[in-house]
């Protein structure tokens, strides 16, 4: 018999993936678990998606209902939810506590239905898509869900070390998590270089986890209101900690090198420059062995020029750097890597793209003021695994640990002083970009298309018909050497000489595409990377200027105080200015990518026609003496 459940409060849906629901409304559920309170189901109209878990009551026909089912007594719902519901906890955790990763549930305003249940299954951190439940982009490519690929490309079946990783770590800080660190030990108040930043307030702006049930105010009371926290606990806006940070909930300790400073530029918000630019090459790709020949490889040898010493590094390597970068910087566009390949990783054509996609991703990660100075690149750009493995092992394990993510991470953000921002403005040009993402995304799409198919003609057709074309003309050449007369010999071997050059002709089209085509196809690859980051880019900033507008409604109302609305707005403009700041970095390395690999493709065809006329030449030149 399938899963039943009866509405017990109405809900509308506001999110992707979910579905309204009405009062005494009979839905059937795809399944009883609850992904961090919410179920998966299809409502009386047809319509499949999510829904808090808290607001259906499962039924549980044909089992005998126990007498009193429902009273204050009755069994929990649930089975994590223990007998007899939530007790409140404590107001304040003890300085130690940690919440783990993704603890934090979405708050239902005190009229609504009891706080959702905070159990996670297996599979929990998945958006809904359609009709089942599917990885989201910001889990696979970046954000605070984001883990290390575990293909069967490139050696990640063998362990980093024998030793236990900070994943494997008991309270281990997770990018979901944000502690509040006051009286903590990590270097405490006084600390040399560290500096508290805290945007939380007395603004009651939703329990942590669902660990206090909401604050009651007097009513008309200017502070009873509140912003309220997404229900959909599965978008990026929540996953990357910006929600935490709008409301107020974040508190951590940055260090000088940790602050990253958006100034304004001639063109608006953009990264600092970093003051010590470099640029980093690979080169010799080179098979190498482990475990007595049992395991391969292949290393690339890295030398950036800031420190003219080269380290080698496997595919892992950077596919571990890359996790960490998208999970650290949220409204930071990481590139994506080449993508991986279960077979054929020893092939020279294969090893050769990749080495060529790595070049380009170096080149973006170098050219990023954020990216190019954070601790955990630079390890990987100086210290020598190889020689070294302790050290590489102490870096890794801090970059692991890094506590300035989330949430934390928008704390480390400093914006231009005094510098407000117009958000009609702002929203205006976010959106401008969102519309400019969509239209550059088609059309690369379509020119990689183009291009592909082009450069497939002319490896097999092009080559195939110029190929035929000379075959005829040598054809031609055997049927006159028939009429033995010695006048006619030059003719003979000129038309066969013309054969012979329809033959290279064909030769260097099937060559060509390597030196101009795949070029320009690489490059398209790596910024069909960059267009798929920003969707959630944009969302996390959509979803500050939502909160700013919600506090600014409560304002007109009377129901919140101005100072705490404008709290809002200013961690939002926070946010506002790294966006903008990174919107500016992308159309900047557009216009210098696109200009230097449009240059190098016109120059490779105008190298490749001049070709192809030195050999139409040297043919019409041979019957100059017939």
């Amino acid at each position: 018999m399938a899963l039943r459940a009866r509405a017990l409060y109405d809900f509308r849906s506001e999110n992707p993936g979910e579905i309204s629901l009405r009062e005494h409304e009979v839905l059937s559920l795809c399944s009883e678990q609850d992904i961090e309170g919410w179920l998966e189901g299809i409502n009386s109209r047809g319509d499949r998606g999510l829904f808090p878990a808290s607001y259906v009551q499962v039924i549980r026909a044909p089992e005998p209902v126990p007498a009193g089912d429902g009273g204050p007594g009755a069994p929990a719902r649930y089975a994590n939810v223990p007998p007899g519901g939530f007790e409140p906890l404590p107001a304040a955790p003890p300085a130690s506590f940690k919440p783990p990763p993704d603890a934090f549930q979405p708050l239902l305003q005190a009229q609504q239905a009891p706080p959702a249940s905070t159990f996670q299954p297996p599979g929990a951190g998945f958006s809904y898509g359609g009709s089942a439940l599917q990885p989201s982009p910001q889990q696979l490519y970046g954000g605070g869900g984001y883990q290390a690929s575990q293909g069967s490309d490139d050696d990640w079946d063998d362990e980093w070390d024998d030793s236990s990783t900070v994943a494997d770590e008991p309270g281990a800080l997770g990018s979901g998590a944000y502690p509040d660190l006051d009286g903590s030990s990590s270097g405490g108040v006084g600390a040399a270089g560290r500096y508290r930043l805290s945007t939380r307030s007395d603004l009651s702006l939703g329990s942590r986890g669902g660990s206090a049930p909401p604050q009651h105010h007097p009513s008309g009371a200017k502070s009873s209101a509140t912003v309220s926290r997404n229900l959909n606990r599965f978008s990026t806006f929540v996953k990357s900690g910006g929600e935490a940070f709008v409301l107020g909930e974040a508190s951590g300790f940055v260090k000088d090198g940790d602050k990253l400073c958006v100034v304004l530029g001639p063109y608006g918000p953009e990264w600092q420059e970093n003051p010590y630019p470099f640029q980093c090459t690979i080169d010799d790709p080179t098979k190498q062995t482990k475990f007595k020949g049992m395991k391969s490889y292949i290393s690339y040898k890295l030398v950036p020029t800031h420190t003219q010493l080269p380290v080698h590094r496997r595919y892992k390597h950077f596919d571990w750097l890359y996790a960490r970068l998208a999970e650290k910087f949220p409204v930071i566009s990481v590139p994506h890597l080449p993508e991986k390949q279960a077979t054929g990783r020893f092939e020279e054509d294969f090893i050769s793209k990749r080495r060529k996609g790595l070049i380009w991703w170096m080149n973006h990660m170098a050219s990023h003021p954020v990216l190019a100075q954070c601790d955990v690149f630079q390890h990987f750009l100086t210290c020598p695994s190889s020689t070294d493995e302790k050290a590489w092992k102490q870096g890794k394990r801090k970059a692991e640990k890094d506590e300035m993510v989330g949430a934390n991470f928008f704390l480390t953000l400093s914006t231009p002083p005094a510098a407000a921002l117009d958000l009609q403005e702002v929203e205006s040009k976010i959106e401008g970009f969102k519309c400019f993402t969509k239209k550059m995304d088609d059309s690369a799409l379509q020119l990689n298309h183009t291009a592909n198919e082009f450069a497939r003609k002319q490896v097999t057709g092009f080559k195939k018909e110029y190929q035929r074309v000379g075959q005829s003309f040598r054809g031609l050449s055997q049927a006159f050497e028939l009429d033995q007369q010695a006048f006619s010999a030059g003719l003979n071997q000129a038309i066969a000489f013309t054969g012979d050059a329809y033959d290279a002709i064909g030769e260097l089209f099937a060559e060509q595409p390597r030196q101009d085509l795949d070029p320009v196809m690489d490059l398209l690859a790596l910024y069909q990377g960059h267009l798929a980051n920003f969707p959630d880019i944009i969302h996390v900033q959509k979803g500050a200027l939502t909160k700013v507008k919600e506090s600014r409604r409560h304002v007109e109302e009377g129901k919140m105080e101005v100072q705490k609305a404008d709290g809002i707005q200013d961690r939002c403009n926070t946010i506002s200015f790294a966006t903008l700041a990174e919107i500016h970095h992308f159309h900047q390395i557009r216009v210098r990518d696109f200009k230097s690999q449009m240059q190098h493709f016109l120059q490779q065809q105008i190298i490749f026609f001049q070709k192809v006329t030195q050999k139409l030449e040297e043919a019409l030149h041979k019957y100059d003496s017939v």
